[in-house]
């Protein structure tokens, strides 16, 4: 099992920087998994219990310049580790100006990522500064509790508005009330509102779009053949949707919301 990694474009270096602190925003803990082609970020609590749940996919091309990996075994070759997001963005904001960042897998005392940032210096010799990030190798066992999560069926789809305004919106709302509902149609509306006993305020969005989906077996979802002006809503816990606005650094051109009426 060997992994061995390394970026030198600084452009891919800040933007793989930037998604991983968003993720160290969202969870404590998360699991990587490593593919020969990809990379996985994976949350995986149960969301009905009111956890977070979370799938980040990265094509490693888009951000190594090299990227070598043999897994546990021929026929699964694909490593699963658990680590603690925040510990890989603290060792990134050192590279900020590197000439370049290597990452490997290594197991000296106990496993870790290896994080050797090599930084620009005056004199001939390069200065690195080396990270070790503990990790915990998850055994192939568990591996099924990993998999992508499948998109349930849904009444309503729609692109969210510029998420730095919604954001605004939503901190400005969290000191009126613990829960937030979103509203939302087929027709590009959306609304975001707050309801107690002592105040109700809603803030209103138009023309945010639908986005099209193709269902893969040709049957019809619940979002056919609805009502277009017809308002789906979910009450969800304000201080969430706040510490996921908060933490999203990747700048996103579209973001959408599915729901689905209980």
């Amino acid at each position: 099992m060997r992994f061995r990694a390394k970026i030198v474009d600084l452009a891919c270096l800040n933007h793989f920087s930037r998604v991983i602190n968003t993720i160290a925003k969202l969870a404590k803990t998360c699991t990587l998994r490593l593919t020969v082609n990809k990379l996985y970020f994976i949350l995986s609590d149960r969301v009905a219990n009111g956890g977070v749940s979370m799938w980040c996919e990265l094509c490693q091309g888009n951000f190594f310049d090299e990227f070598q990996m043999e897994g546990v075994a021929a026929d699964h070759n694909e490593i699963y580790l658990e680590l603690m997001p925040e510990n890989l963005s603290r060792a990134l904001k050192t590279a900020q100006n590197a000439k370049a960042v290597k990452i490997k897998l290594t197991n000296k005392h106990s496993p870790c990522l290896k994080v050797a940032v090599e930084l620009p210096s005056l004199s001939s010799s390069s200065r690195i500064v080396t990270h070790d990030i503990p990790v915990r190798v998850i055994p192939r066992r568990l591996w099924n509790d990993f998999r992508e999560p499948v998109v349930p069926d849904f009444d309503v789809s729609i692109y969210l508005p510029v998420l730095k305004t919604m954001k605004s919106i939503v901190e400005r709302m969290k000191n009126l009330s613990n829960y937030i509902v979103i509203e939302a149609n087929l027709s590009g509306e959306m609304n975001l509102k707050i309801e107690t006993d002592v105040v109700s305020v809603t803030t209103h969005f138009k023309d945010l779009g639908n986005p099209p989906w193709a269902s893969e077996d040709g049957c019809q979802s619940s979002a056919q053949g609805r009502d277009l002006q017809s308002m789906a809503e979910v009450r969800i816990d304000i201080k969430k949707l706040q510490q996921l606005l908060v933490g999203q650094q990747v700048n996103p051109t579209k973001a959408l919301c599915t729901g689905l009426v209980p």
